[in-house]
């Protein structure tokens, strides 16, 4: 019974993530320290790539214009970004989130959500404003 006991608890120890295993967190996040990431961390993160931050820019110049088409093509864009971050089946990404240097994308999905909720109420015609 012994040895069977001690079977269990070294395959249980196997199966913990180690930041020693964190070949996959250098690939996808070369510059992570080693602290676990949290959702407000993605959340920066995904705010800070190239697309989040064109999308930033494109939806402040329709807020400011209040342009209704361009609300509408910025929320469109917004909706393919954060399905393709969303919906990301990668296996490396699953691994890294195991270990630890990926974290929830949920604040920034909800982030996102805020923000092409506010576009489209600000950009709506005079007539029906609330």
């Amino acid at each position: 019974m012994g040895s069977v006991r001690r079977g269990v608890i070294l395959a249980a120890f196997a199966a913990l993530p180690a930041p020693a295993l964190a070949d996959i967190c250098a690939q996808v996040r070369p510059n992570w320290t080693g602290t676990e990431a949290t959702a407000l961390t993605e959340a920066v993160a995904l705010f800070g790539t190239p697309p989040s931050l064109l999308l930033i820019v494109a939806t402040a110049l329709v807020v400011r214009f209040r342009s209704q088409w361009g609300g509408l093509a910025v929320v469109v864009a917004w909706a393919m970004w954060t399905s393709a971050v969303a919906l990301n089946g990668n296996a490396q990404l699953a691994q890294a989130a195991t270990e630890g240097c990926v974290g929830s994308p949920a604040l920034f999905l909800i982030g996102v959500a805020l923000i092409c909720a506010g576009t489209v109420l600000y950009t709506l015609p005079k007539s029906t404003r609330l």
